[in-house]
């Protein structure tokens, strides 16, 4: 295995649809970079919790951002936890001329492991503002960074990229043989999301847009 992919595991080996993965890391990198939130999924006390959280990719570690009273995140206090961390980008509603093969397409990463405290403050305070930039790049330098109280409220959890899966599915409804004639209609609804125009706070008045605001507009 080539330091250009990620190492399958026993996890991370479907069943089904084999076709549909990869482990390209430069692939699932761009997923995680590309998407605001992901869907983490925890054991506590028996019980299965999953919760959207903002994360952010720094290399080939995926932070998890969250309140130092979140369960999660009081679990992994100690030993840390085992997390398993779900992103998704949803790029089609695939209709087909039967019911049974309609579909998505989509980009899936789901990410596997133990997840540790970030306990260092230095480190914190860094992936914190890569946070705020993987939101809108050029924000840190456009906020107030967090204070004692707000570094001590907020606590961060680093996951280690290591049992990782890329799943796709792209291209037009497999539609079997025998529907081919029907007279269905049958293709892809292509989905985006959709950037639009910045709403000030009341107390800016008439304040112009910073450029940084302006470049993401442009961007989208």
């Amino acid at each position: 295995m080539s330091a250009d992919t990620y190492p399958p595991t026993d996890r991370t080996t479907p069943t089904r649809l084999r076709e549909r993965v990869g482990y390209d890391r430069a692939a699932v990198h761009a997923v995680l970079d590309e998407a605001t939130l992901c869907h983490v999924g925890f054991v506590v006390d028996g019980r299965p919790v999953v919760l959207p959280q903002l994360h952010v990719r720094v290399g080939d570690d995926l932070y998890l951002h969250g309140s130092t009273g979140a369960r999660s995140l009081r679990t992994a206090a100690d030993d840390g936890l085992e997390v398993c961390v779900t992103v998704t980008l949803v790029d089609g509603l695939v209709l087909a001329r039967s019911a049974f093969h309609h579909s998505v397409n989509y980009r899936s990463v789901v990410a596997q492991g133990r997840a540790a405290l970030v306990r260092d403050d230095a480190e914190k305070t860094a992936v914190l503002e890569a946070l705020v930039e993987a939101v809108v790049p050029g924000r840190a330098a456009g906020t107030r960074g967090p204070d004692r109280r707000e570094l001590a409220a907020t606590a961060v959890l680093r996951l280690p990229l290591r049992e990782v899966s890329l799943k796709v599915r792209t291209g037009p409804p497999g539609d079997d043989p025998d529907d081919l004639d029907l007279p269905h209609w049958a293709g892809v609804l292509p989905l985006a999301v959709h950037r639009g125009t910045p709403r000030p706070a009341p107390e800016l008045a008439d304040a112009p847009l910073p450029a940084h605001v302006q470049a993401w507009v442009d961007a989208g």
